[in-house]
């Protein structure tokens, strides 16, 4: 049995609701367009996007558009991804229909004026300079562009210095016109209402939206080669990462990596990776794994940052515990002990009532269909340890690893 309530206007924008008896609404409007539908040259324009949406529309200004919300005690706020553009608020229930009522407005109205490219293509470049000047956040994308070469989704979701500055008018109407389809875009709701109030509302503010339904072109990404990458930087400490190519969003195997991922590098101190390099030989502060599923691929890496004459031990130990996955099938206990703590910690994120809401709607974006949380622990108690061990020898072969390291300039 379903735990939300849906509704599609005739012009495709869905209406998502899962209730929840609190004073406090979470929402958020997610459009199906993200850095990866970018064409060569215009990187960073989803991006781009996001931020001017805050900026003037046909009936508001910038203060207008920023007080709105603020003004009622509320949290307005956007980000984009490589595949997805979402603007989500937390405020008082009886503010929701204010917050729609904005919503639709600069998502539909806005104006992208030519004075507020130029102000907010400023903005953009000082957030890439401070972002560049964050090893551990930088080495991030610059993983990404080597596992997907020449591709989109290798591409920083912040852009270029270069290509931010070619951004124009032109672009914006273009990227808007070939990728915002109202039939992959949702209006979620996670809060105290009743659901045919919802649905008069968004009737009311999202209707009268025209239906809009341009063709996506996704190209899957190719498998790149595996590969050690040594970058000189101006760095006090080395900072490293391994991964490869992994799952995508909808593949039967992406309960056991999230499993492998949760249990090698995942959420808390007791992780495999934790124990043995922070807590026992204590060479690295930081050390974690992340599978990160797309819809037709996905990304799997483990971080550590350490000093220089470390980094050789906590390399050599990462791939000790990748090879202890791939040799040895995890026994009965160990097995129960990681889908336990899996699951503990899925139960308990479900008290973030704003990433519970944006997840629901992704995935009715993605599979057209919301899994329970009883769903999606019988998915987790499904995996056994055969699974475990051939997902590890395909994700962790040494033949598709690639690693990027930053080391200090001498």
């Amino acid at each position: 049995m379903t735990d939300y309530q849906l509704f599609t206007l005739p012009n495709g924008i869905r209406i998502l609701h899962k209730y929840w008896p609190s004073a406090i609404t979470h929402c958020c409007f997610i459009v199906n367009a993200g850095s990866r539908d970018e064409l060569p040259g215009q990187e960073g324009l989803a991006h781009f996007i996001e931020h001017l949406l805050f900026k003037e529309t046909e009936r508001r200004n910038t203060n207008q558009i920023l007080n709105r919300l603020e003004l009622v005690g509320a949290d307005l706020n956007a980000y984009t991804t490589k595949e997805y553009t979402c603007i989500h608020a937390s405020l008082l229930n009886q503010h929701l229909e204010r917050t729609m009522d904005l919503f639709e407005d600069i998502l539909f109205h806005s104006t992208f004026p030519e004075d507020e490219q130029e102000k907010e293509r400023g903005v953009i470049l000082d957030e890439i300079a401070s972002y560049l000047d964050q090893p551990e956040e930088a080495i991030q994308d610059d993983f990404e562009e080597l596992l997907f070469k020449d591709h989109p989704i290798g591409q920083n979701i912040l852009g270029t210095p270069e290509s931010v500055g070619k951004l124009n008018s032109k672009n914006i109407s273009e990227f808007i016109a070939a990728n915002y389809n109202t039939g992959e875009m949702i209006f979620a709701v996670h809060g105290n209402y009743d659901f045919k109030k919802l649905v008069a509302l968004s009737e009311k503010y999202f209707g009268p939206i025209a239906a809009s339904y341009p063709q996506k072109n996704r190209q899957a990404p190719g498998i790149t080669p595996p590969g050690i990458h040594i970058v000189n930087k101006p760095i006090s400490q080395t900072h490293c990462i391994i991964g490869a190519q992994a799952y995508a969003s909808a593949h039967q195997d992406k309960w056991g990596l999230l499993l492998l991922n949760n249990l090698l590098g995942g959420v808390g101190m007791s992780s495999r990776l934790n124990l043995e390099i922070r807590e026992k030989h204590g060479i690295a502060y930081t050390v974690e794994s992340n599978y990160t599923p797309l819809t037709d691929t996905g990304i799997f890496s483990i971080y550590f940052g350490t000093d220089t004459e470390k980094a050789a031990k906590a390399s050599k130990l990462v791939h000790k515990e990748l090879k202890r996955l791939r040799d040895q099938q995890l026994g009965t206990l160990q097995l129960h002990q990681a889908r336990q703590k899996f699951i503990g910690q899925i139960a308990l994120a479900e008290e973030n009532r704003m990433s519970v809401i944006i997840a629901m709607a992704k995935s009715m974006i993605d599979f057209n269909r919301i899994d329970t949380l009883d769903e999606i622990f019988e998915k987790i108690n499904a995996v056994t340890a055969q699974q475990l061990l051939t997902i590890s020898n395909e994700i962790f072969d040494p033949a598709r690893l690639v690693t990027l390291m930053f080391e200090p300039k001498q």
